[in-house]
């Protein structure tokens, strides 16, 4: 079974947690989220499996969120914001099997292997 990691190759954490995935010998399937842009229900997926709602795995930092900062915003908001702009998306999500988890920091990618 491929473990499957939504990578930024520009975000040091996700390099990180590459790097450990590696050295846990783990069969890697890179998505590349920026490039490869996850749909409308990817994200419902990785939000099942992760257990959280969408605005938890929102980088609320980014800049081209600053105008949406402060507005309450549904489920289906936020999730078709990170269609729209993937750089939203926190990173790096490693999934394996059914088991998912953020990887800030990267060791809590351990849990799930």
């Amino acid at each position: 079974m491929k473990t499957v990691i939504f990578h930024n190759p520009r975000c040091g954490k996700s390099r990180e947690a590459l790097i450990l995935l590696k050295e846990q010998n783990q069969d890697v399937k890179i998505v590349e989220y920026l490039k490869d842009i996850p749909t409308e229900k990817d994200i419902k997926n990785l939000l099942t499996i992760l257990k959280l709602k969408p605005i938890q795995i929102i980088r609320v930092k980014e800049e081209v969120f600053k105008e949406f900062k402060n507005k309450e915003l549904s489920d289906a908001q936020c999730i078709n914001l990170m269609v729209k702009y993937p750089i939203l998306i926190e990173r790096p999500i490693v999934v394996k099997g059914n088991k998912a988890v953020i990887g800030r920091p990267p060791q809590l990618i351990l849990d799930i292997l």
